[in-house]
């Protein structure tokens, strides 16, 4: 493989290493919930108008109140149904109260203690899958956004379909990374462990022996490891790997690249049941664009 330019260098490291910021959405707003129609307060029936009671209290003034307030049997034959005021619905057993729906439980977790057992909850995780696919949204160091499918295939195996109007397709045959531009009419070939790509398709992963781990943190519920390799085209890339531990998934990550560049992708949709397609992964080496 020839020396290539700086330029395609940087294509590299900012299409294939970077990783991108999720895409703002918009923040759910809590449920408000209405009360029932049934639950307003029903017109008191018509009845007999009270007269106002003398200073001495009657011996069957309880008795009066009660035939009053019981509505059964103290409402004329003469008077309708719809005269009869109508009972409060009981709440319906399993519905949320306000207080319950407007603050749902958070989902719980188990945050690792150290930075090794972080290490290890995200190797647990990398190593759990053999097949991976999904969507991501990319942006690069210039806050262009691109979007597109990923596809993975362990041991060495991936492919990033992006959505038009780009015209870039990087795919990875388990020995080379091929940048194909069907504009510009080139297809650019580089070694798969000189790309930050081979941090998701070695067959075992163990990000201890992959770089240098540079730290590990933990913020609201996403745990992101740091760390560098010195492996990558062109000299030291910087990679920050952001795992979410309620879902026990991969969400970000982030890329510097030896000239300081930097590109995010985020994941979203992903699925490790499904088979991606063989043809995804492969390389024409002799193929003139």
């Amino acid at each position: 493989m020839t020396r290539l330019p700086i330029i395609r260098a940087s294509v590299l490291a900012m299409a294939v290493a970077g990783c991108a910021a999720m895409a703002g959405s918009a923040q759910a707003q809590p449920l408000q919930l209405q009360p029932p129609a049934s639950a307003k307060p029903a017109a008191k029936p018509a009845g007999p108008k009270r007269i106002p009671l003398p200073p001495v209290r009657p011996a069957d003034l309880g008795q009066a109140r009660a035939a009053i307030n019981d509505v059964p049997t103290a409402v004329p034959a003469s008077a309708t149904a719809a005269q009869a005021p109508r009972p409060v619905p009981a709440v319906e057993a399993g519905k949320p109260d306000i207080k319950s729906a407007a603050s749902p439980a958070k989902p719980k977790f188990a945050a690792p203690a150290t930075q090794e057992e972080a290490i290890e909850r995200l190797n647990a995780y990398l190593n759990s899958f053999t097949t991976l696919q999904g969507n991501f949204i990319q942006f690069a160091a210039n806050g262009k956004r691109l979007e597109g499918r990923i596809y993975i295939q362990r041991p060495g195996k991936m492919r990033f379909e992006y959505d038009p109007p780009s015209t870039t397709e990087i795919i990875a045959d388990g020995t080379s990374v091929a940048v194909r531009d069907t504009r510009l009419a080139t297809q650019d070939l580089y070694s798969l462990g000189q790309t930050p790509l081979k941090f998701l398709v070695r067959e075992k992963m163990d990000l201890s022996r992959e770089g240098t781990i540079t730290g590990a943190s933990i913020d609201a519920g996403v745990l992101s490891v740091r760390l560098e390799d010195r492996s990558t085209l062109g000299g030291t890339s910087k990679i920050t790997l952001k795992f979410d531990l309620a879902s026990n998934e991969l969400k970000q990550w982030v890329v510097v690249d030896p000239q300081g560049y930097q590109t995010s992708v985020a994941l979203y949709d992903l699925d490790t049941q499904r088979r991606p397609d063989p043809k995804n992964f492969v390389i024409d080496y002799q193929r003139k664009l």
